[in-house]
């Protein structure tokens, strides 16, 4: 079995057991080696630990729930692999800088009928650029915008695996459905990386993005978060800018990574091309 192969099948088999058995051994087990050996060779592949991964991806899906959801926090604390509602809110406030119920507070003020009501408006900057085209190559994507992770993760392990990191620039996601009107199993997207190589690399899928005019939103903060930059930018500075957008998808730009920032220093930049 080649390494990017069970990178993959670890990464997969995390996301998909997120309430389950994700200790180092069984993990090892889900990679077909020793447990000393997977360990080193995760870490050096990823830059994380195994238990560092576990940990950020079992948050990242908590979090996104309760923004989400009306969910009691403690059926989403075991449903991501939390049985102790206690440990889970350490967990969480380590992380997040929030406990639980203050992190889906602050997550529903975003809501700009929230804002209008309460007279908090959270702004974010935006600015108009001409940006040149970008190639990514990726993986695509289908079901809630929310599971992207899932497919960003793969992307990163194949281009790890194959060393390809150097020909690469940041990694990009494009999102190519409305969630307010497309049902979610049926929404489509793409997590990749733009390339900055020549021959694509096998396995990948290519995505070509014109240059042009294009409205670019600076958002800070938890990607559990990132939908308030989109009803920012189509709900408030959309109708007073006088611009139509162009008949092509949105896209994200992670300008850091979150295997190593915290959540509430993440830096996405939404571009919105347009007409």
């Amino acid at each position: 079995m080649r390494y990017e192969d069970r990178l993959l099948r670890v990464l997969t088999y995390i996301h998909d057991n997120p309430d389950g058995d994700l200790s180092l051994d069984q993990l090892a087990d889900v990679a077909a080696m020793s447990r000393f050996h997977w360990h080193r060779v995760f870490h050096a592949m990823t830059g994380e630990t195994c238990a560092q991964a576990v940990r950020r991806m079992r948050l990242h899906r908590a979090a996104g729930r309760l923004v989400r959801e009306d969910t009691p926090v403690e059926v989403i604390a075991r449903d991501c692999g939390y049985p102790n509602p206690r440990s889970f809110g350490h967990a969480f406030r380590t992380s997040y800088g929030k406990t639980p119920i203050a992190f889906r507070a602050t997550g529903r003020l975003d809501a700009p009928v929230l804002l209008h009501r309460t007279g908090e408006i959270k702004m974010y900057p935006i600015d108009i650029r001409e940006t040149d085209a970008r190639r990514a190559i990726g993986l695509p994507h289908k079901g809630a915008y929310m599971n992207i992770g899932k497919t960003f993760e793969a992307a990163s392990a194949m281009i790890a695996a194959r060393n390809l990191w150097p020909q690469c620039g940041p990694m990009l996601g494009l999102y190519y459905d409305d969630p307010d009107s497309v049902a979610e199993d049926d929404l489509r997207s793409f997590a990749g990386v733009e390339w900055r190589g020549e021959d694509v690399p096998d396995g990948f899928e290519v995505v070509d993005i014109a240059a042009g005019r294009t409205a670019v939103l600076t958002f800070k903060g938890p990607y559990a978060t990132l939908k308030s930059g989109y009803d920012t930018l189509y709900g408030e500075w959309l109708p007073k800018s006088g611009e139509t957008p162009a008949n092509t998808p949105c896209y994200e730009v992670n300008l850091n990574d979150p295997r190593d920032t915290d959540p509430d220093e993440l830096l996405t930049e939404i571009y919105l091309p347009l007409a």
